[in-house]
């Protein structure tokens, strides 16, 4: 079901019921799908989280960018007890309703997990991954970082404010965090604060080792089968998801390639817009070997 479409800065927006939730949607060019799925931070979403790459990735593919459960305009709550699990449902059931067999899918962060789940679940529906320092990988190996616990303690204690997603952006989202406007950081803030998402929250810390090693996708037995063509990529200076686990997904997978980037932080499509589209562009096109 399909409602609410409207058009703006060149991008088809709409509402699709996706079960029981609905999904906002945006979407740009022609060519290959390419499912896009943002991270998990404080009011983040699917179209502002990738606003550096879709202009240049969308003359090349069918960009297609939602706003995950429990973010943006979609419908909130996710399952805490299989967070990655129940958005990856979500996200193929979203490809079944526009009628899509199979796409490329690139996720970043909590969106990464999110890919990576999608094509332990469904091989044939994800032709290739691309992987930016995806959640779930090597999570029970050590504590959660300093940037990963501020996100997962973000609604806790006096609540969310716009100095902890300042904090989170600039110290933590970011190499240089003198690159984050005060604009990003307002819209963050306001989105973070929506009474929705307050009220259910969709990242919170775990409460137990069993919920942690329930979160660790390198632990999942499938994942040495899963021949899906990956490309990870990873910022060195990432302080929310440990770049070691690039490394980690390299030895498991049989067809996993690594990229890894100096000076970066956690948001390699922002920080590095130019390089990212290009390896994008090239993994995504390149034929497939014999």
């Amino acid at each position: 079901m399909l409602e609410k479409t409207t058009v703006a800065n060149a991008m088809l927006e709409r509402t699709v019921r996706v079960g029981s939730r609905d999904i906002f949607v945006a979407e740009a060019g022609e060519g290959a799908p390419l499912l896009m799925l943002h991270g998990g931070g404080p009011g983040a979403s699917g179209a502002p989280n990738f606003e550096r790459n879709i202009p240049i990735l969308s003359r090349h593919f069918r960009v297609i960018v939602p706003d995950m459960p429990g973010y943006g305009r979609s419908t909130k709550g996710i399952d805490r007890k299989d967070p990655f699990g129940d958005l990856a449902r979500t996200m193929l059931g979203l490809l079944d309703v526009l009628g899509i067999r199979h796409a490329h899918v690139l996720g970043n962060s909590l969106g990464g997990a999110c890919a990576l789940r999608m094509a332990l679940e469904k091989p044939d529906a994800v032709d290739r991954l691309i992987l930016m320092g995806p959640g779930g990988i090597d999570v029970t190996r050590a504590p959660p970082t300093e940037g990963l616990g501020l996100l997962l303690d973000y609604y806790a204690g006096e609540g969310p404010t716009r100095e902890k997603v300042a904090t989170f952006l600039r110290q933590y989202l970011v190499y240089d965090g003198s690159r984050i406007p005060d604009s990003i950081v307002d819209a963050r803030f306001r989105d973070s604060t929506d009474p929705e998402v307050v009220a259910n929250p969709p990242l919170v810390r775990p409460s137990s080792m069993p919920d942690m090693q329930s979160l660790d996708l390198t632990s999942d037995e499938r994942l040495s089968q899963l021949r899906t063509p990956t490309l990870v990529l990873w910022g060195i200076n990432d302080l929310v998801n440990r770049p070691s686990g690039g490394h980690s997904l390299q030895q498991i997978m049989p067809n996993c390639d690594l990229y890894l980037f100096s000076h970066t932080g956690h948001w390699v499509q922002w920080e590095r817009p130019d390089e990212f589209n290009a390896v994008t562009i090239a993994f995504l096109s390149k034929p497939l070997p014999a």
